[in-house]
C-alpha cells in the first residue's frame, strides 16, 4: 500500500468470513483488519492434538471441544479469534463459530506469545461466559491457567514442568503430562 492510497475499510465478522485472499492463509480479524496467522509448528499441532483428546476423554454432554475455534465475540462486529481449542458447554448453532466458550485454549509460539498473552488474553477475559483459559507455551512445559473468580477477577495459576490443571468449569483434571506426551 503507497502512501497516497487510501487506507482498507473495516470489515465486520460477516464480511471477513466470506473474505477470501487467495491464498492459503488463515486469518483472524481485529479491529476489522485481518491479520494473518503463521503455520502451526509440529509441537503446535501436536499439542492441539493431545488437548483435544485428553478433553474429549474426560466432558461429558453437553460440553464439547473444538480445534481452531472461531471466537465471535459479544457485542463487537470487527474481531474474530481463532482460538486453537475452545471448550464450550451450551447448544450447538448454526452460526459460525463457538457460541458462549467455557474454556478457551491457546498455544503460544515465540511468534504468538506476545498477542496470544496480551491483547487476546485481554479480550477473551471479556467474554461473559469464559470461566477459564489455558496459554500453553509450545517451546517448553509451563501452563498459566486463568480462572474468573466473578463478573471482574481473574486468578492466574503457573503450572511449570509438571502438576495437574483443574477447571472447575466442566469438572475435570487433566496432567500436564498427558498434554505434553510426544511433544517435548
Amino acid at each position: 500500500m503507497g502512501m497516497s492510497d487510501p487506507a482498507p475499510r473495516p470489515m465486520t465478522v460477516d464480511e471477513f468470513l466470506v473474505w477470501n485472499d487467495g491464498t492459503d492463509t488463515r486469518y483472524e480479524l481485529d479491529g476489522g483488519q485481518p491479520v494473518a496467522m503463521a503455520p502451526p509448528s509440529d509441537a503446535h499441532a501436536l499439542l492441539a492434538a493431545n488437548i483435544v483428546v485428553e478433553f474429549g476423554k474426560r466432558l461429558r454432554p453437553p460440553c464439547r471441544a473444538r480445534v481452531e475455534a472461531g471466537i465471535r465475540l459479544p457485542d463487537r462486529d470487527d474481531a474474530w479469534f481463532q482460538a486453537d481449542v475452545a471448550i464450550a458447554c451450551g447448544p450447538t448453532s448454526s452460526k459460525p463459530g463457538t457460541v458462549d466458550p467455557t474454556i478457551i485454549i491457546e498455544i503460544l509460539s515465540p511468534s504468538t506469545a506476545q498477542f496470544d498473552r496480551g491483547r487476546k488474553l485481554a479480550i477473551y477475559r471479556e467474554i461473559p461466559s469464559v470461566r477459564e483459559i489455558l496459554l500453553l507455551d509450545s517451546t517448553k512445559r509451563c501452563a498459566e491457567l486463568w480462572h474468573r473468580e466473578d463478573e471482574r477477577s481473574w486468578v492466574v495459576r503457573d503450572v511449570i514442568g509438571g502438576g495437574t490443571l483443574r477447571f472447575p468449569s466442566v469438572g475435570i483434571e487433566i496432567p500436564m503430562a498427558s498434554l505434553y506426551e510426544g511433544v517435548l
